[in-house]
Order: C-alpha cells, then structure tokens, then sequence
C-alpha cells in the first residue's frame, strides 16, 4: 500500500528563518527607538539630537534613519499616543453639554500632559507638512479647539474678549512653568492652570485686555 502523503508543512529553511529573523530585529530595533526617543524628548524636549537618540537606543545612526527617515517622522511617531489622546480628549469635550466645564476639562487635560513631558508641548505645536496624519489631527485639533472657545464665549461663561490664540499663549505660559519648576513642576502647573481658569471667566466689572497676540500653534515651530 503506498504511503499517503503528509499534511504537515515542511520545517522552515535556513531562508526562512533569516528573514523571520531579521523581521523581529527589525521590531525590536524600531520599538528600542521609539522608547529612547519618548523618554530623551520627555526629559530634554524635542530638539536632542540624532546621534544622541541613536546611542540611547544602542542602534546605530544609519539604522535609526532606516526606520525613520526624517526627525519629524520619529517626533510625530514618538508623540502619536499622546495625540491620539488629545483628540480624545477633545471628543468628550465636544459632547459634554456643559460649554465651560468642556473648555476647562480640555483646557486641564492639556497642561497636564505637558507638565509630565517636556517634549509633548513642541510636538504639540510644532507642525510637520509632510506627515498629513499628523497634520490631520493638528488640523482637527485646532477646529476643535476654536469650537470649544467659541461655545464657552456664548454660553456667557467665558470672557468675551478671550481670543482662541491665548490658547497656545497660556500654553506657553505653563511651559515655561512647568519646566522651570522641575520636580514640583506638576504642583505648579496645577496653581498656574487654577489663576488661568479663574482669570478667563467671564463677570459684570471685568477690565479689557490689550489685544491679543494672535499666536498660531505652531508657535515653537518644528524641526528642522
């Protein structure tokens, strides 16, 4: 009686495992890269360089390009949880029916993160023309934001002359905050963001501010 073939695959050839091999330092690489730069740019912002990202990585220069070929490739990657919960932030925001308690949750939510990362508030308003993903989401962001400004504005809680520039201006302003402060930088970014609130409601004896100073959020620009 002929023996009846099998139905088991053949064992993976020396080829194959080479290429699943290289496959898996591939991810490794990527994944070693992507974990030095959040932790580099959280504690030194965005602009550490290449060649320093590569040694905390333990990868070489030219492998880190392989993976990521331009810095804003590697930044927008780094940053993309944290942006993706921006915009879920922001979500919940739109759909809460209280207009000012939206504006300050966001407004909350935001400096927090920027506080416990140094490099969050660069690649946040850092913009990157040739990463349309991310430029998607900025783009979202930013209409996101406006609506948010502009509902507080009618609902009669936020001041009238609050321009949705002061924005990116009290952002700033917590940066520099946060980043000064150094180990009390999330004690202090909470005291600034409670004067902040305070000062932007809206009451019958409030003062005119002097004109706005029309900052766009790519205010720290991007790499380059």
């Amino acid at each position: 009686m002929p023996a009846q073939p099998s139905h088991n695959p053949p064992p993976p050839g020396p080829e194959t495992l080479r290429t699943s091999d290289l496959r898996a330092d591939a991810r490794e690489n990527r994944d070693r890269i992507l974990r030095a730069a959040r932790e580099a740019y959280a504690l030194h912002g965005i602009d550490v360089p290449i060649s320093a990202l590569a040694r905390r990585a333990g990868v070489g220069v030219a492998t880190l390009y392989r993976r990521f070929p331009t810095r804003a490739s590697l930044i927008t990657e780094a940053f993309a949880e944290q942006l993706a919960e921006c915009a879920g932030v922001l979500d919940e925001a739109l759909e809460d029916p209280d207009p000012w308690r939206a504006f300050c949750s966001v407004f909350t939510k935001v400096c927090a993160m920027q506080a416990a990362d140094r490099g969050f508030t660069h690649a946040f308003l850092a913009r990157f023309p040739d990463e349309s993903s991310y430029a998607g989401e900025r783009d979202r962001a930013e209409e996101g934001l406006a609506l948010l400004v502009r509902r507080a504005k009618e609902s009669g809680a936020l001041r009238p002359d609050f321009d949705v520039s002061d924005v990116v201006l009290a952002l700033l302003a917590n940066n520099g905050v946060a980043n000064g402060a150094q180990a009390e930088s999330s004690a202090a970014s909470r005291r600034l963001v409670g004067y902040l609130l305070e000062s932007f409601r809206a009451r019958p004896d409030i003062e005119q501010l002097p004109p706005p100073a029309r900052l766009e959020l790519d205010r720290l620009g991007g790499p380059g």
